[in-house]
């Protein structure tokens, strides 16, 4: 029954790592979705506004931003149930003395869910704010080259408003550059967390030997000191009947 349940216990970790690894590789291709998407957007920008390239880019990138988020919150669904069928294992009865090592890799699983969750619901809002704001750009790019061409006049208002725009550009451009700053690292964050993730795992394994190599040790301190007191027994008999044969 115990070798029945550790092996329940070992496949529900089995499939948390899966799934971990699975929503690790999703998460970074998420993340340069939303790069990519910031980048051809300035790109398609400078085009010129009859050209219908950009708006099938655009569309086409909608549409694999919409099947890896979906894709991401089924894996995060997943790894949800997994980590609720971990909890109700810990919790039922029977489980033997190691509930407190059952529980801190309970734990560390739940934290990962929550950093790969927080971190899913963030690259997805940035995406959103940016896809917003370029449809709003696009938006006033439209309305002056309505207004120019319906007029035909470039008054100083024209100019003025044409300026104020070119400064929302400008700083369009500096706020994608921080983006793109902020995305790289997290790339280089995200791999480091695997790193630690694994020296994490290597000291637990040690952890768990440490008990067994302590118990080693005193068994064989034992033994050492059950043989010193035997030799001194040995000793103390022969000098005894040494003595009494001397005085004989």
């Amino acid at each position: 029954m115990a070798a029945g349940s550790s092996s329940y216990w070992e496949d529900l970790r089995k499939q948390a790592r899966q799934l971990e690894n699975e929503l690790d590789l999703k998460l970074v291709s998420f993340s340069k979705l939303c790069t990519s998407y910031s980048h051809s957007s300035t790109r398609d920008g400078r085009r010129d506004s009859s050209d219908t390239t950009p708006l099938l880019n655009g569309s086409s990138q909608d549409r694999m931003f919409e099947t890896m988020a979906i894709e991401i919150e089924q894996l995060l669904a997943r790894l949800t149930g997994v980590n609720d069928k971990m909890a109700e294992y810990t919790n039922s009865a029977g489980v033997p003395s190691l509930n407190a090592a059952l529980m801190h890799t309970l734990q560390r699983h739940r934290d990962i869910l929550q950093d790969y969750t927080h971190e899913f619901h963030k690259t997805k809002a940035n995406f959103m704010a940016i896809r917003e704001r370029e449809n709003l750009m696009g938006s006033v790019r439209k309305d002056i080259e309505s207004y120019k061409s319906g007029s035909g006049v470039n008054n100083r208002r024209t100019e003025l408003f044409l300026k104020e725009h070119d400064h929302l550009r400008n700083s369009d451009r500096l706020i994608e550059e921080t983006i793109s700053i902020a995305m790289a690292t997290k790339e280089n964050m995200t791999s480091q967390r695997g790193m630690l993730k694994s020296i994490h795992s290597k000291m637990n394994t040690l952890a768990n030997r440490f008990p067994a190599v302590n118990s080693l040790i005193q068994r064989i301190n034992l033994r050492k000191r059950r043989d010193s007191l035997i030799l001194g027994g040995v000793i103390g008999i022969c000098t005894i009947l040494l003595l009494l044969y001397a005085f004989h």
